[in-house]
C-alpha cells in the first residue's frame, strides 16, 4: 500500500487563455456599437430627404397654383401677377421666394425657390402656355 506521502501531488494547469472570453465580449460589443451607429446615421440622412422632398412638393404645388390661378383669370394674367402677396410664401417654405417670369408669346414660368438655415437654396420651375379661351 502507498503512504500518502508516495502519491504523487497533482498539479494544477494554468489556463493558457485567460481572459479570452472578455475580449471576445468587447470585440462584440464594438462591432455592435459601429451598427448602432451606423444606423442613426442612416436614419439622420433619411429624415433630411424627407424633409428636401416635402419642401420640393410644397414649392412644386405653389407653382402649379399659380398657374392655375393665371388660366382661371383668362386673358389678363398680368393683373393676376400684380395681385399676387409674394410674401405669403415665406410663411410656407423657409425663406420662400415667389418670381413671375415675364409674359411673351403666352408663356410665363413661375419660380419657387427655398433655402433651409445652414443648406444650399433649391428652386422649382413650372412653365405653361396662357391662351385666351373666351367665346367672342
Amino acid at each position: 500500500m502507498l503512504s500518502p506521502l508516495s502519491r504523487k501531488p497533482s498539479v494544477r494547469r494554468q489556463p493558457t487563455q485567460r481572459g479570452s472570453v472578455l475580449i471576445e465580449s468587447l470585440v462584440a460589443l464594438v462591432i455592435f456599437s459601429m451598427g448602432v451607429l451606423a444606423l442613426v446615421g442612416l436614419q439622420t440622412a433619411m429624415m433630411k430627404n424627407s424633409s428636401d422632398n416635402r419642401y420640393r412638393a410644397e414649392a412644386q404645388l405653389i407653382a402649379q397654383t399659380h398657374l392655375a390661378n393665371m388660366m382661371a383669370f383668362g386673358g389678363d394674367a398680368a393683373s393676376y401677377i400684380s395681385q399676387v402677396n409674394r410674401e405669403t410664401i415665406k410663411t410656407e417654405l423657409p425663406n420662400g421666394t415667389l418670381t413671375f417670369s415675364p409674359i411673351t408669346n403666352s408663356m410665363v414660368s413661375v419660380t419657387v425657390g427655398w433655402q433651409v438655415p445652414g443648406g444650399a437654396p433649391h428652386q422649382v420651375n413650372a412653365s405653361s402656355y396662357l391662351f385666351d379661351v373666351t367665346a367672342e
